[in-house]
């Protein structure tokens, strides 16, 4: 149960992170999408460890096959298997956790609900989870990409203490692949760099923000009352590993301005209805509204440390823990495309369902 998402454009995932394979089954997508392995590959690139030397340096080439649901490289409209195998696994180095509840993970969680846990990467909570729905975005986001030019662009602008401003409005994917944080704003991701660098060295770990900006989203996606778009974009993000917080438009700020201050006035633009400022961040009644939709995500510093800290064993016995292995002192460069993934399921399983609504 809750390993699938979306209504018509419908993924499943499985697999853990020190098990065979992580993959996906994606159920409901269109027919005669040309799509091949190595356009998934290109998002699954972005999103693989050992990319650069702020991630963790477990080296996985994360070579994505499809199994199913293509025929002369185009879906056929029936279920589409994507996988994924382990290579870099290594189970036996966290054998000193088996008996031994990680700070701020999934294993007392994990073995209340289950009775049972896999204890090696933290099995299925772990964030390499996440290369299904990069995956099986892929295929969204090329469709949304080709049928009608929605472009979704995620982005860091925040890393601990250290933020920059940059402008949702022109930021392109090219800006961001340009350092290695994926942070647009060159000198801030040099800050940023340093600053996860010194984390690294001290045996910690650092959170921060990623940004993202869906730019064409046609007016009149969303659902009442309970699947608003920014209902189900709030759902997407926080299933992400780490995830700690969402806000949409103008989100907490929000609070410090008067209704007349924060209301989008309406104009015409272009001949269509448009409005004057963007508060709302591209939805309104939870339902898109022809604007950008933005919105930021929020990342925890990463759970797992090489400072010894306090816990306790299945047994309640207090002990020592102090993290070994390869491990993301930063999840936050590696969040961008998965951030980006999450956002492209919801806009395409969206707009699937819109068309049932007009023809």
């Amino acid at each position: 149960m809750g390993n699938s998402f979306g209504k018509l454009f419908k993924i499943t995932s499985f697999g853990e992170s020190h098990g065979g394979a992580v993959g996906v089954i994606v159920d409901g997508c269109p027919a005669n999408i040309e799509i091949s392995e190595e356009e998934i590959q290109i998002e699954l690139d972005r999103r693989k460890p050992g990319q650069s030397k702020i991630v963790t340096p477990r080296k996985e080439a994360d070579a994505v096959q499809i199994l199913s649901g293509l025929y002369e490289g185009k879906t056929t409209g029936t279920p589409i298997c994507l996988i994924v195998f382990n290579k870099d696994a290594n189970p036996k180095a966290y054998e000193h956790l088996k008996e031994v509840f990680r700070p701020s993970h999934a294993d007392y969680t994990y073995l209340e609900k289950y009775g049972h846990r896999n204890h090696e990467g933290g099995g299925r909570s772990s964030a390499r989870e996440t290369i299904a729905r990069v995956a099986a975005a892929a295929i969204a986001q090329k469709f949304l990409k080709e049928t009608i030019n929605i472009d979704t662009v995620g982005y860091v602008s925040q890393v601990h203490t250290i933020s920059c401003s940059i402008d949702r409005n022109t930021v392109t994917r090219e800006q961001v692949e340009a350092t290695i944080v994926r942070c647009p704003h060159k000198e801030s991701a040099e800050l940023m760099i340093e600053h996860i660098e010194k984390a690294r060295k001290d045996g910690d770990s650092l959170g921060g923000i990623v940004e993202c900006v869906i730019r064409n989203v046609p007016a009149g996606l969303g659902e009442p009352a309970f699947d608003k778009l920014k209902a189900d974009l709030a759902k997407a993000m926080m299933s992400i590993p780490a995830t700690m917080g969402f806000d949409i438009g103008s989100g907490f700020s929000s609070i410090h301005m008067t209704g007349s201050e924060h209301n989008d006035a309406f104009i015409l633009k272009n001949g269509d209805v448009g409005t004057r400022t963007n508060f709302s961040g591209g939805t309104q009644g939870g339902i898109s509204n022809g604007e950008d939709i933005y919105f930021r995500v929020a990342f925890k510093p990463t759970a797992t440390i090489f400072k010894e800290q306090d816990t306790l064993t299945k047994d309640l016995e207090p002990v020592k823990l102090a993290a070994k292995g390869r491990h993301d002192p930063c999840v936050i460069p590696r969040a961008v495309p998965i951030v980006e993934a999450m956002a492209n399921l919801v806009v395409m399983d969206h707009l699937l369902r819109q068309n049932a609504y007009q023809f």
